[in-house]
């Protein structure tokens, strides 16, 4: 066959090592690590998902080498009872399914702990780097002796060696992102004046040793693979210069260079670009430090178009792409790529739902993949006993994946949606230029879902005499939800726009605006409103702002708002005028908040007048999404994939 991407979907050999592809997973760490650090059943199912979508290697992340990093991680160990085995179902997970199970190795140094839910603990755990030193939040760390050193760098080695004798096939080592070897690479960390520090080939020894352990465990032909940020984008870290100068001195220690960003803790929206970043920035620093050295380089950073990534490898920016969110976003991403089918992939949002999860309860979400984190709870769709006649109630997120997880089950599925398109609330994001791919899931989860065999219809109210006469067996209502509108006089004024309606361009937005509410569609609606060059205020009657927001995300709004944008909290909005907002403040003063647009972006409310018209229209009912109560996309998709498999 003729492959639409031919230069993505060409094999290499690494080594003594063939890929299917030039796709890979980068590392995504695991959930269910269990107290002594053995890979649980969860974790496993997860790495095998990306496995079975077409991925040429997936990588287990973070494997722990050493018991100095305290960090609630993998661990391999022999004294540990099923620490061996369960590695080594992992890799035969993984390799069952035509990629090559990969791990990587690592040490948090100063930065033990980082995911633990947990900071009382993590924060009480002995903190080790390349100096002595004090955490920016507080916690002291201590430099490490070399004999410390040296046992550290043997750990390295045996762990590698368990790995191989567990059935990985390749290792990547973690030099990047903050961690400990990153720690004595970086002129920000490493101030020692012995051998380790100064020059930056002493701050590149620890890294040469660690390799030389992994080699001589490991073996000829077996491949290494180095993590390594290109450049930290902090005015103490190093920059692209010296990130060439450093992958040419560890260039002769490894078989492949996986090229990063930055560090976890400093340039966090860099490192795992975001929604503000353009895809694939950090492009540029493989493709640089790539005409410097010989061995394959891998890039990374946001990528989730196949013909970016084709362009990519076929100009010589670098030999592979690694991808991690996408491919929690759609897993299936390089099948589709391999079989001409890139209209069905599922663009990652990168709104950093996966990794706030992560920190805030210790387990894996995607917002718009609901199998995530849960894949050992079924990753096949499997038929239904008995075909069902089933009627969906609303095109938004949670409508959509409702109708495909039902359709793949076989049943007779209709989706009716009241407006001329589908998508519901996400047809708000199409004026947001950071937020494209969300508006474009609705257009994805479609194709999906008719590929699937959903019939939908649009311009079609679903009312109870519809409902009656479709004799559905059941019924997802999945109505969404309409606008909050208060009472406040001059809400209802000519110069006020619904966030929700901003898309529909039925108003002029003038160069002065209030925003109206400042949860997160106010937030992200004032950003880009300031983005445009407007002079932009944001009224909030709580005492901070973009509550609603995900832990990971939330930092980067505010850096975002706080530059572009004036932000009132503790003001409660009185009454709204063509000059702008009167508001109360916290100490009774009365105040004008100008601008001649306003924007009202107060929240929204279910639509519980649907479901109250049809749920006595079917013998099984299932109402999800806002039409439960509002909430997000995560929860909509969640409970509508769910909603399908219990019929």
């Amino acid at each position: 066959m003729e492959r639409k991407y031919p230069h993505l979907c060409k094999p290499i050999r690494i080594g003594n090592v063939w890929y299917r592809n030039r796709m890979f997973s980068t590392p995504m760490g695991g959930t269910d690590i269990e107290l002594d650090g053995c890979i649980g059943p969860k974790s496993q199912a997860f790495y095998e998902y990306r496995a079975k979508g077409g991925c040429a290697a997936v990588t287990v992340s973070e494997l722990m080498v050493h018991p100095s990093d305290g960090s609630h991680a993998y661990r391999l160990d022999e004294s540990i009872l099923n620490s061996l085995p369960k590695a080594t179902y992992t890799a035969d997970a993984i390799r069952r399914h035509g990629a090559i199970p990969s791990i990587e190795l690592s040490h948090s140094g100063m930065y033990a702990g980082t995911y633990m839910t947990d900071k009382t603990k993590s924060h009480g755990l002995n903190q080790w780097s390349a100096d002595d030193g004090v955490r920016a939040d507080g916690v002291p760390y201590k430099a490490m002796s070399q004999e410390m050193i040296a046992e550290v760098v043997a750990a390295y080695g045996h762990v590698a060696g368990l790995c191989k004798r567990a059935g990985f096939e390749m290792v990547m080592v973690h030099a990047g992102h903050g961690w400990l070897l990153n720690q004595f690479l970086s002129p920000m960390f490493n101030h020692r004046t012995d051998e380790y520090g100064g020059s930056t080939e002493n701050r590149c020894r620890l890294a040469i040793e660690v390799l030389k352990s992994v080699r001589a465990a490991v073996g000829p032909g077996f491949p290494i693979e180095l993590r390594l940020s290109g450049a930290e984008f902090v005015p103490e870290g190093y920059d692209l210069d010296e990130g060439v100068k450093i992958a040419k001195i560890l260039e002769p220690y490894i078989d492949l260079l996986h090229v990063t960003a930055g560090t976890y803790q400093r340039t966090f929206g860099i490192t795992h670009p975001s929604m503000f970043e353009d895809h694939g920035r950090n492009v540029y620093l493989a493709a640089e430090i790539k005409k410097h050295v010989s061995v394959p380089v891998a890039t990374i950073g946001g990528l989730t178009d196949p013909e970016q990534m084709e362009e990519i490898i076929a100009s010589g920016k670098a030999d592979i792409v690694e991808m991690g969110r996408q491919l929690l976003a759609d897993p299936f991403l390089p099948q589709k790529v391999m079989e001409n089918r890139d209209d069905e992939i599922v663009h990652c949002m990168r709104c950093f739902v996966c990794m706030s999860e992560r920190a805030a309860t210790g387990t894996r979400r995607c917002a718009i993949n609901p199998i995530i984190g849960r894949e050992d709870e079924g990753m096949e769709i499997t038929p239904a006993p008995v075909k069902k006649r089933v009627l969906v109630v609303g095109g938004g997120p949670g409508g959509l994946y409702a109708a495909y997880t039902a359709a793949r089950r076989g049943h007779d599925v209709l989706l009716c949606e009241r407006e001329d398109r589908v998508g519901g609330i996400l047809k708000s994001e199409e004026v947001l230029p950071f937020k494209q791919e969300m508006f474009m899931l609705g257009e994805s989860y479609r194709v999906l879902a008719e590929k699937a065999g959903a019939k939908i219809v649009t311009g079609q109210t679903v009312t109870k005499e519809f409902a009656d006469a479709y004799k559905a067996d059941a019924i997802i209502i999945a109505a969404g939800s309409s606008p909050l509108r208060p009472p406040i006089p001059g809400l209802d004024g000519e110069n006020v726009i619904l966030v929700n309606d901003q898309y529909k361009h039925e108003k002029p937005i003038t160069d002065s605006v209030v925003v109206f509410g400042g949860g997160i569609s106010g937030v992200e609606c004032a950003i880009h409103m300031g983005m445009e060059g407007k002079t932009v205020h944001l009224v909030e009657m709580r005492d901070d702002v973009a509550l609603d927001s995900v832990i990971r995300q939330r930092p980067l709004l505010l850096e975002k708002l706080n530059k572009l944008c004036t932000v009132h909290t503790g003001y409660r909005g009185l009454e709204v005028t063509k000059e702008g907002i009167w508001c109360q403040t916290k100490e009774g003063e009365k105040v004008l908040v100008p601008g001649t647009t306003v924007i009202c972006a107060l929240g929204q409310r279910p639509r519980w007048d649907v479901v109250q018209e049809l749920y006595d229209c079917a013998p099984w009912v299932r109402v999800i999404g806002d039409a439960n109560a509002v909430g997000t996309i995560t929860k909509a998709t969640y409970q509508g994939h769910h909603a399908a498999l219990d019929i």
